[in-house]
């Protein structure tokens, strides 16, 4: 068995070693402590107005809203039209066909009542739109119809390509 020389450490030895260990060990408490206020005093410095208070914001002005089918301008806080996404289904929409302030076909949808600002979308040309204007041309009263198609978006208006097209029989019609 090996035996160890005691190791005998002088004063200037000991102090060398204090201060390393003071260095290496981390300092329990940090530099900037925040500060810890009880709840009531916490709200009251909050709700006190100080020189610092949030100011209201000002209104931004901005030029008048334009109608996205005319172009115009319309007046303030009237609803706009609402536009629906590109790739929407319409299923089983009753309305009617119309002719745009443009000459173009539009599709007229009788409320449904739940949102009654459905605006008239643009009806794409194809074989249901011919057959709904012969329909319309043969008929000696206001027809309606009930479509399913596809919507599409263009220059910030709608407009939907129809893929079904019935006429409901006149008992189901309410005037």
């Amino acid at each position: 068995m090996k035996r160890h020389a005691p190791l005998l450490l002088s004063a200037g030895s000991i102090a060398l070693i204090a201060g390393v260990s003071s260095l290496a060990a981390p300092a329990t408490q940090p530099s900037t402590r925040p500060t810890t206020l009880p709840a009531d005093q916490m709200l009251t410095r909050l709700l006190r107005p100080g020189a610092a208070m949030a100011q209201p914001l000002q209104p931004v002005e901005r030029p008048p809203a334009l109608d996205q089918t005319t172009g115009k301008p319309v007046a303030p806080n009237l609803p706009m039209n609402s536009i629906m996404r590109e790739g929407d289904l319409i299923t089983d929409r009753v309305g009617r066909l119309t002719r745009g302030a443009d000459g173009q076909f539009e599709f007229t949808f009788d409320s449904d009542g739940k949102a009654l600002q459905d605006p008239p979308v643009g009806v794409l040309p194809n074989i249901k739109l011919t057959l709904m204007e012969n329909a319309v041309k043969s008929a000696s009263r206001d027809l309606r119809f009930r479509i399913s198609g596809q919507v599409t978006e263009y220059k910030g208006r709608n407009y939907i390509l129809i893929d079904k097209v019935v006429i409901p029989p006149e008992t189901t019609q309410q005037f």
